[in-house]
């Protein structure tokens, strides 16, 4: 969620404005008190004339700061106010198209123009949210009901009595990658929601990130092997304060991709090096790349850059990535080109 930059903006005070209704009380007061002082001085004291001079002055007086007022609040309190009512009550009815019209420019801002103008900002992050929350609840019936289906098909082959010893051993193999599917989906999706909602808070400790760093690759290296690909690894000894448990997460996403993504004798190359008063991890690929485009929506939850879903992932891999560096207090980018590879670039403060 973007922050408000006018967050501290200030509410300019017009002492003019402020002063206006004391001023007319003034100044129909002083008017009365001349009126009287004219009358008396000519009529006397106790003439009639007087009397109804002055009487006649508060009166008028009295009107036109009652006008004066009541126009005053019509324009400056009673529209806002009402403008106010009216978003607000279209936004507990879950109508989130709001966009006040805000006549001040921002210099003059007074408190019902701040108002409206966080109104509108809250509307809009509103309307994002439930957008969010709608393709959310998309993305996931989507993304269960697609092992559910494997799993109902090769259960209902399994109840055949005629299979063979092969048959039986692929469909469940299909079953166990299926599950697997499905377990690494719902464990994503709490993590990144216990994340969201800070439940998962961080265990900060001082260790040695170039050695955790390379356990997580050792845990690749079967898979590693299996496609060929050349592995290089510049890996300095750097102490950092921060989340081991949680920077596990970031670890074993970027290399489980990096791996997913880059073809056959491939290369990978992973490096952690000290700069100024911070670590850079960058693990860079010679896989399959994506297009600025895809970068531009790479760590949206449940966006995968591969369309034709050829390859396993539900989309949330780097969403977890981004909230972990996020919470931590790091910087994440990512430099692509398809068909050449991708470098992802984790920075992190040391202490």
């Amino acid at each position: 969620m973007k922050k408000n930059k006018r967050k501290n903006s200030r509410i300019e005070f017009s002492l003019l404005g402020s002063s206006l209704f004391f001023i007319i009380i003034g100044v129909t007061s002083t008017c009365a008190i001349l009126i009287y002082n004219s009358v008396t001085a000519k009529y006397g004291v106790k003439s009639p004339a007087m009397f109804f001079s002055v009487a006649g002055s508060i009166i008028l007086g009295s009107l036109i700061c009652s006008i004066i007022d009541i126009s005053r609040r019509k324009y400056l309190v009673d529209i806002p106010t009402q403008k106010i009512l009216d978003a607000t009550s279209k936004i507990a009815q879950g109508d989130f198209n709001i966009n006040l019209e805000i006549k001040h420019n921002h210099k003059k801002f007074n408190e019902y123009d701040a108002i409206m103008e966080n109104i509108n900002i809250m509307s809009k992050e509103l309307s994002k949210n439930e957008l969010l929350k709608s393709n959310f609840i998309s993305n996931v019936s989507h993304e269960i009901k697609t092992p559910l289906s494997v799993i109902q098909n090769y259960a209902t082959l399994l109840q055949k009595s005629k299979l063979t010893k092969q048959e039986r051993e692929k469909y469940l193999q299909e079953l166990i990658i299926a599950t697997k599917r499905l377990s690494n989906l719902i464990t994503n999706i709490l993590k990144l929601n216990k994340l969201e909602n800070q439940q998962l808070k961080p265990e900060i400790t001082t260790f040695n990130l170039g050695e955790e760093l390379r356990l997580a690759i050792l845990q690749y290296e079967e898979l590693i092997d299996n496609k060929n690909i050349t592995l290089n690894c510049d890996i300095d000894d750097i102490d950092v304060s921060s989340s081991k448990d949680l920077l596990q997460l970031v670890w074993n996403n970027l290399i489980s991709n990096a791996i997913k993504y880059t073809e056959q004798k491939g290369k990978i190359l992973v490096t952690l090096k000290k700069q100024e008063d911070y670590a850079i991890v960058k693990v860079n690929d010679t896989g399959i790349g994506i297009s600025k485009e895809v970068g531009k929506h790479i760590f949206d939850k449940f966006y995968q850059g591969d369309t034709s879903h050829a390859s396993e992932g539900n989309g949330l891999g780097l969403a977890l990535v981004k909230e972990v560096i996020d919470i931590l207090g790091g910087e994440i980018d990512v430099e692509s080109e398809v068909g050449v590879g991708s470098c992802f670039t984790i920075k992190l403060k040391i202490n």
